[in-house]
């Protein structure tokens, strides 16, 4: 069963929720603080973390990236912060997903299982070419002008799905349940700002994209670039 690094200073949460993903057969280990965090993330890289927002010295804004700058490891934020724009940094930041406190322990749950399920998933195609990227799920690899382009596993699932589908518009709701693996739970700021994260990768000018485009009150899509020598 997957390992989760639970990263919560809250004694009476941080108890209930490592209770509850014990008791739906996960291996749980905590951390109280970011330092904390980041050592145990070192020492036995987990398959998912858990990190809450406000901690004592490094929050979790710097935690999780610090940890995206290096791992791919899926991230869910848990944050007390309602605001649309506490959400999105959490998001900018390099996580995966967020659940707002105070929350049901079933909605976490699944949660967990759904973040889980689609990064162990691999996408299955052939290789993608458009203008001078290049997208090989098989090899999980992404190049841009024969250059490697870094991307998660939720931005590499975002751009295979969109490229598999050239000039189909996609509304965020269709994103959200096949890349994200629900709909139900999901929130459509995961998805905008999972295009503004791959934008900022694949596009030569992100803030003029030709790439990935918005289609206004629709949703986004991907254009059919020829390639270099075409």
């Amino acid at each position: 069963m997957a390992s989760i690094l639970l990263v919560e200073d809250d004694a009476s949460v941080r108890e209930a929720v490592a209770m509850a993903l014990e008791g739906d057969g996960y291996q749980v280990r905590t951390a109280v603080s970011g330092g904390e965090a980041l050592d145990r993330w070192r020492r036995v890289p987990p398959d998912l973390v858990l990190l809450d927002v406000m901690l004592p010295g490094t929050d979790g804004l710097e935690v999780c990236r610090t940890i995206r700058a290096d791992d791919d490891v899926p991230i869910i934020m848990l944050t007390a912060r309602a605001d649309p724009i506490d959400v999105v940094l959490g998001l900018e930041s390099g996580a995966d997903d967020y659940v707002t406190k105070p929350f049901e322990t079933r909605v976490l749950l699944a949660r967990v299982k759904a973040v889980l399920r689609r990064h162990d998933r691999r996408p299955e195609d052939q290789t993608l070419r458009y203008g001078d990227l290049v997208v090989d799920p098989q090899a999980m690899r992404v190049t841009k002008g024969g250059a490697e382009v870094r991307l998660t596993a939720t931005e590499l699932r975002l751009l295979v799905e969109l490229a598999r589908h050239p000039d189909q518009v996609f509304s965020r709701a269709l994103l959200l349940d096949r890349v994200w693996d629900y709909s139900y739970l999901g929130d459509s700021r995961l998805v905008d700002v999972c295009v503004q994260r791959l934008r900022a990768k694949v596009e030569d000018d992100p803030g003029h994209p030709r790439l990935i485009e918005t289609v206004r009150g629709l949703g986004y899509k991907l254009v059919a670039l020829p390639p270099p020598d075409g």
